[in-house]
């Protein structure tokens, strides 16, 4: 059936080492598990349910991305989605997730119709590659000042809009304790680090007496505060919803074909340039944003932890990533009892492999620079994806046209940019 379902023999693998592979991809990524629920229950969302959201969205779309697409790619809510969804769009909505829900929703029925269209590849190809660098590494720099304040290194000061927290606290050691951890276990190649780094700080927690022990044996917290949850309409306006939805999308296309194209890369699948089954990957991503707003969760993406099953061919490792976090809703009751500044870690460390994508921006062009240092500054500054894609595009035609490069201002960083500075002038 192996066979039939995965061509394993084609493609020169044997189910075993496909099977190892999806496990370790699952540890790599598992630690979404606990920052998900973390992150999205400061926009009000009951964290319990979140869990459920989280661990099942993530199985039933990679499911869909081995079966369907044949491809060794795990899915699951995106980091740096899940902060733009809980920090910028859940407040510009005046506080109503539920219609940040059906943005998602929305984003993802885009997302389907662009995957069987030419524009998609349009849209990717109209944004320059400094910015699409850029606005990863601000997306990480976003993470980072979350993490900074959820391990209590950095508080809210009215003179200096920010100052230090108290690092000898408890909290604040254990949270540096596991960023250290984290980051010596990846170096050594460990399998799970992050995950690991997590549980030793929550560990830590419960040994001092700063955390209670979870009820292990308590049934898993029920997914109905945010199943279904969804609605289109809100007292906002309709620009505000239209904006969320586009960065939504604008966000999934960025992420999903970065991280396919390099584990395609990674992986020896890449046919002429381009990924095996690639339309049936995009869809299968998008289907799971829908998928996932029902459910209620932020948008599900692949994730580049994928490439961590070096080797990895086939859907099988997919599949074995699906059922691993499908089994992983046992371990519900554990989620509630990791603290913030256990997951805070995570954000940090997340944050640094984001910003790696600074090192290709072509810095001795000032032209490429300026407008890519604007944008990763001013999306953790603004706190907004959004906002800080905004100012950045602006910056970049404006000093494309001043410098008389205007041919080099795409369509689409032209529209973005033109779209923001009327959205400005006018509100």
């Amino acid at each position: 059936m192996l066979e039939r379902l995965f061509g394993l023999n084609a493609a020169g693998v044997t189910a075993r080492d496909e099977i190892l592979r999806g496990v370790t991809v699952f540890f790599t990524m598992a630690y979404i598990l606990f920052v998900n629920p973390r992150i999205l229950s400061a926009a009000g969302m009951d964290s319990g349910a979140v869990f459920m959201a989280t661990a099942i969205s993530a199985a039933l779309t990679t499911a869909l991305m081995g079966l369907y697409a044949n491809l060794p790619v795990a899915l699951a809510p995106g980091m740096g989605q899940n902060a733009y969804f809980a920090f910028t769009v859940v407040p510009l909505l005046a506080g109503d997730w539920r219609l940040a829900l059906g943005c998602v929703f929305l984003s993802g029925m885009l997302f389907v119709v662009l995957s069987a269209s030419p524009l998609r590849e349009w849209l990717v190809g109209a944004i320059p590659a400094s910015q699409k660098r850029a606005i990863g590494a601000g997306i990480g720099f976003l993470l980072a000042l979350i993490g900074f304040e959820g391990a209590g290194w950095v508080a809210a000061s009215p003179d200096t809009l920010l100052r230090a927290g108290r690092l000898t606290d408890a909290k604040a050691l254990i949270a540096a304790g596991a960023l250290l951890l984290i980051a010596a276990l990846w170096a050594r190649r460990v399998t799970g680090a992050v995950l690991i780094g997590i549980l030793a700080a929550t560990a830590a927690a419960m040994l001092l007496g700063l955390q209670s022990l979870p009820a292990m044996s308590a049934a898993p917290p029920s997914i109905a505060p945010t199943f279904l949850q969804m609605h289109f309409t809100g007292n906002v306006s309709g620009t505000a919803i239209a904006g969320a939805v586009l960065v939504f999308l604008l966000l999934d296309l960025l992420d999903t074909s970065g991280t396919l194209t390099a584990v395609g890369h990674q992986a020896g699948l890449m046919q002429n340039g381009r990924l095996k089954n690639m339309r049936r990957a995009l869809v299968s991503d998008a289907t799971g944003t829908m998928i996932g707003a029902v459910l209620g969760t932020s948008p599900v993406t692949a994730y580049i932890e994928s490439a961590a099953g070096s080797g990895g061919r086939t859907g099988l490792v997919a599949v074995t990533v699906a059922v691993l976090f499908a089994a992983a809703l046992l371990f519900a009751p554990l989620a509630g009892a990791v603290p913030a500044y256990a997951t805070a870690p995570a954000l940090i460390f997340v944050a640094a492999l984001f910003a790696r994508e600074m090192k290709d921006i072509p810095w001795d062009d000032v032209t490429e620079a300026l407008p890519a240092s604007v944008t990763a500054l001013a999306i953790p500054l603004t706190f907004s994806i959004a906002e800080g894609i905004g100012i950045g595009f602006i910056a970049y035609a404006g000093v494309k046209l001043l410098t008389g490069r205007w041919r080099e201002v795409g369509a689409g960083v032209a529209i973005i940019a033109t779209a923001f500075a009327m959205k400005v002038a006018f509100t």
